[in-house]
Parts: structure tokens; sequence; C-alpha cells
């Protein structure tokens, strides 16, 4: 098999949740999680064996309802969040709960992988995310490079700031910020900052981002009709702290510029239909991924906007010493923004890609026939970054 041949896995139900696993830098592996309307939901823990390249899995039970957001947290490999709906009276809502995997949810499943899927174990239900006054719960979002202890769900028109207990049986809102204006206000999606100290969240809901401060939880920019329709996902650039990339049903990729929002700094218009993620690699950061309602994934290479524009940054004071070094320099194009790849195994939407947090070449992705793809960056492109 070439080395740059993707590995598919299907799932028997239909999903469209999907993280790495945050806290596991040694091993490649991503969660997923169904949404079955007859059938108990569940989490399958996908590990990737690069060597071998095959695909290794586990299924644990979420009783609890169809999950349509899955955060894995950034301390602890055994803990996660979902955002799952169930019904009540008659009624469908949106909750958000922490959940820890059994302590032995991985023995005795490598001799028969099937036995595993027969007699699957169940999530533990750490603490409800779910204060009733709130609404919905829409995602949750861990504070990045944290300790695990706090996180962010979105609810309805409310961010709330939860801090979770030492044993994270509990967890109590610290502070909120809320929505204000004229009609049903609702965030779709969001992305805690990893820059200033994780002070920084932005969101989106309808057409327009948002960032606020969540030290005094009040706004601090906001991009009015940053889409001609709905914003669907957004993603910081890892390396660089004021820019950010949207994406949305005007089947555009916007990069922003926050300081300056009039204007985004780079559109993309690749996709032919919505565009549900955009996700930036978290070591080369001009190496973005966006996945579709078009059943594509795009993986764009955006050197431009990038922290290494001219592969490896020369500042200018060393250049007025060598005036020869700036005659070089000068020879050396840099390179142009493009896209790499475009990805066709899907059939159906594709609502989610991830980066692994083990290995910065690879990458799933998710469709909502349950098809999970992990692919690896075109080796010439990795070559061409690294060398």
């Amino acid at each position: 098999m070439e080395d740059d041949a993707p590995v598919i896995y299907g799932l028997e139900f239909q999903a469209r949740a999907l993280t790495a696993q945050t806290a596991e830098t040694d091993a490649v592996r991503f969660l997923v999680g169904t949404q079955s309307l007859k059938f108990d939901n569940q989490i399958h823990i996908i590990d990737f064996d690069d060597e071998n390249n095959i695909i290794n899995k586990n299924v644990l039970l979420h009783q609890a309802g169809e999950i349509w957001h899955i955060g894995a947290s950034p301390a602890d490999k055994a803990v996660l969040t979902t955002c799952y709906n169930k019904t009540s009276d008659s009624r469908v809502v949106s909750c958000a709960a922490v959940w820890r995997m059994p302590s032995d949810w991985e023995t005795g499943n490598h001799e028969s992988p099937d036995e595993s899927a027969h007699n699957p174990q169940t999530l533990e239900l750490l603490c409800h995310l779910d204060d009733s006054t709130h609404g919905n719960a829409a995602c949750v979002l861990w504070e990045p490079m944290g300790d695990g202890k706090r996180m962010i769900s979105l609810a309805d028109n409310h961010a709330l700031l939860w801090d979770l207990q030492e044993s994270s049986t509990q967890a109590t809102v610290s502070s909120t910020a809320t929505l204000e204006g004229k009609g049903q206000l609702k965030f779709t999606s969001g992305k805690w900052s990893p820059h200033h100290n994780c002070s920084q969240l932005a969101t989106a809901n309808d057409t327009a981002i948002r960032g606020w401060d969540l030290r005094t939880m009040s706004q601090i920019y906001c991009i009015e009709n940053a889409h001609g329709q709905l914003v669907r996902d957004l993603d910081f650039n890892p390396n660089r702290q004021y820019y950010l990339a949207s994406c949305g049903d005007d089947c555009k990729v916007k990069f922003w510029d926050v300081r300056s929002v009039q204007e985004p700094v780079k559109t993309l218009e690749e996709h032919s239909h919505w565009v549900w993620s955009v996700r930036y690699n978290h070591s080369h950061d001009q190496l973005v991924l966006t996945a579709s309602r078009d059943s594509r994934l795009i993986l764009s290479n955006m050197v431009s906007i990038s922290s290494e524009p001219f592969g490896h940054l020369v500042d200018d004071e060393e250049l007025s010493e060598g005036e020869e070094l700036h005659q070089e320099d000068k020879g050396k194009e840099p390179l142009k923004d493009s896209v790499v790849s475009t990805y066709e195994e899907h059939e159906d939407s594709v609502y989610a890609a991830e980066w692994s947090s083990a290995d910065p070449w690879l990458f799933a992705s998710l469709s909502y026939d349950g098809r999970l793809v992990i692919n690896r960056v075109p080796r010439a492109l990795k070559y061409r970054i690294l060398l």
C-alpha cells in the first residue's frame, strides 16, 4: 500500500462528532460520537497504527442520547465532554455532560476485536453541565493547554465559564456572558483562543463573529456579516495570536486579523456547498483543513498568512547587516497559497476534520454516513515544509 493512501473505517450509525484525544500525545487517537435515534449511542475510540496502516477500535456506550459535539480534556486522557439530545416530556432538549472512560476500556479488546462491540462498556457520568435556565447546549470548549479544570459551554445565547472540582464530579458556573439584541439569538459555535493567557473566546452566531474577554465577560470585537450566511466553525491560528479562520454556509473560508475586522485577510472559495469545519495544523499553521457538505475535504497551504511566509523568517536587522544576504534572499520567491489536495473518499456531508494530537502529518475526517477517513499530508509537501 502506498504511504499516502487513506485508511477508512465505517461506523454502523450516522455520526457528526469527532475530536482528537488532546491529552494523548504518543498514540494517534480520535474519538467519534454517533447519532442514532433507535439504538444506544456510542463513543468509538479509534487508534491508528501508523506502521501497519490499520485502525484499532474500542466502543463505549453513551446511553444519554445522540451526540452532536464531543470534546477531549487537554489534561486527562480518560475524560471527555459531549453535547447530546434527549427527549424530555416529548420535547427534545440539548444537554452537556462530562464523562470518564472506564479504567479498563482497553483490556482484552485486542484479543478479539468483535467481543468489545458485542458487550461494550458504558461511560461513567462525572457531572452534567446543564443549567436549565440557560437553554440548549451547542458545544463545550476546554481551556486550551489547561489543567482540565476550566471549560466553556455555549447554550442558546449564553456563554458559561465552568470550573470543575478536583474529582470532576461537580462543576460550577464561575461567570457568564449573554448575547443581547433582537430576536432569538443563538451561538452556533465557538473557539477558545490559545493566546493571551487563554483569556479570549471567539463565538459565532448567525452571520457574525464576536470576540470576548473572559476576565470581564465583555465583548471586545464584532465582525458583523463575517459570512453571507450562517457561520459554522472557527479556529485560531496556533502561532499567530490575532489570526482567526471561519467558514460558513456561503461556501467560503475566511481568514481574519481580529485587530482590523472590516475585511478578511484572505478568502478561500474552493467548496461548492456549506463548509462545516475549518482546522489549522497545530505545528505548521500554513496547513488548513476544511470539510464541507459537498462531500469533500480540502487541504490548503496558506503560506502567505502563516507564521513563516518565507520559509524560516529572517528579520530586517539581519538583512541590513549583510547586503549579500539581501540579494540572495530576493531570489527566493515566497511560496504561493494553494490547494494541496482535495480528498473525495466521502460520499456524504463531511461534518468534521481534525488533526492528530500526536502526529502533525495525520488527520481524520468524518461524514454523516459514519465513514471515518484517516489521511496523511502528502510526502512531497511534508519534506518541503521540513527541509
